[in-house]
């Protein structure tokens, strides 16, 4: 029929690969030429192609079935430990990362500790540490590094770099992505970390199966990430989901004064002082039921906002304080009273691991990209 042969190639490489990494074990010639369409001479060339950029091999002691006599049918299988994927959070008060196989499957997480205040060179040293410990321990070489995904508070522009971000100092203008991609040599995807978070949540959280989503991480310093139509939503600039902006209204009290119990400022971003506050009220100490209260309404007013423009499925609030599971009931309540149109809400079923396992997920959907995807060139 014409065409290019070597798009066709493509095209029939990225099908058996496909098929081969969602069937999870062995497949026969049989299985694959059945699921793909293709004939068993074209898969077999398949096979051979891809057996030799190690991303193939065949299965071990696993005999096709139906086979009843003679030589068993060879069977053939995604070679998920032919490389590793990096997921990478970079927060105020830790810096996480997580190895993964290339199917996605978690390996290790190595988690240290940073100062608020630490400037960026510091941050960046502690994320490569963490990063090289991880490796070590598993005994991995960046090297096999196929890509990286990180979550970082902020606005992030396309190329990876910080537009903006108050949380961090120094991280401003900052190029992350660049830094990044010199230091592991491999392409590095960089995403804020609500976006990253709601990303890690639809994969294997809360909100699996769920296309039109908000994701909150409810600290004093509010932020979301929001998928429409199973898509994340960035906005024109990346600044899609910035809700902590929105005291700046003057209608509400300041995140330092939010949760105050004893007239004293609270850090937005210790998370402790967060949980120290819902454990209180837990408790049933008035002040701090009184807190809690400034902070559901401050809350109520940050989702509505998203809640009304959006009209999302599902509303899964997270973050990394303990214990912001007991606002979900709460914020529902009022949703219901100020929304034409309430969604689910729920708590994180991944916590504090939100952003980390987003950001797998961001290198996971660059490989297979790379993997699937068949574009024209030329």
């Amino acid at each position: 029929m014409g065409g290019d042969p070597s798009l066709l190639r493509k095209i029939n490489q990225a099908a058996v690969l496909r098929a081969l990494r969602a069937a999870g074990r062995g497949c026969s010639l049989t299985d694959l030429a059945a699921t793909t369409g293709l004939s068993r001479p074209t898969v077999e060339g398949v096979l051979e192609g891809l057996a030799r950029t190690g991303l193939v091999a065949e299965a071990e002691g696993a005999a096709a079935e139906g086979a009843r006599r003679g030589r068993p049918a060879r069977r053939y299988r995604f070679r998920a430990e032919a490389g590793r994927l990096l997921g990478v959070e970079v927060g105020s008060r830790r810096v996480t990362a997580v190895l993964a196989d290339l199917a996605g499957r978690r390996q290790g997480e190595a988690t240290r500790a940073v100062e608020t205040e630490a400037p960026a060179a510091e941050r960046l040293e502690r994320l490569a540490h963490t990063a090289r410990t991880l490796l070590g321990d598993l005994g991995v070489t960046v090297s096999a590094l196929r890509a990286v995904g990180v979550g970082t508070p902020g606005i992030i522009g396309q190329d990876g770099s910080v537009a903006l971000c108050a949380a961090l100092p120094g991280w401003t203008g900052l190029p992350l992505g660049e830094r990044l991609r010199e230091l592991f040599r491999v392409p590095v995807l960089v995403e804020n970390d609500a976006n990253a978070a709601v990303l890690g949540e639809r994969w294997v959280g809360a909100a699996a199966g769920a296309d039109d989503v908000v994701m909150v991480l409810a600290g004093l310093s509010p932020g979301a990430g929001s998928l429409i139509g199973g898509r994340l939503h960035r906005g024109h600039g990346g600044a899609a989901g910035e809700i902590g902006a929105l005291h700046l209204l003057g209608r509400q009290a300041t995140p330092e004064r939010l949760l105050s119990t004893a007239g004293t400022p609270v850090d937005p971003l210790d998370e402790r002082a967060v949980t120290r506050v819902l454990a209180a009220a837990r408790a049933g100490d008035p002040r701090a039921e009184d807190a809690v209260a400034r902070f559901v309404e401050r809350l109520t007013h940050d989702v509505a906002a998203l809640v009304l423009a959006l009209d999302p499925e599902l509303v899964v609030v997270g973050g990394w304080a303990a214990g912001l599971e007991r606002v979900v009931e709460p914020l529902h309540r009022e949703l219901e009273r100020y929304c034409l149109r309430a969604p689910r809400v729920v708590a994180s079923a991944l916590g504090g691991g939100a952003v980390a396992t987003g950001a797998v997920r961001l290198a996971l959907d660059h490989l297979e990209a790379e993997l699937f995807t068949v574009t024209e060139t030329g």
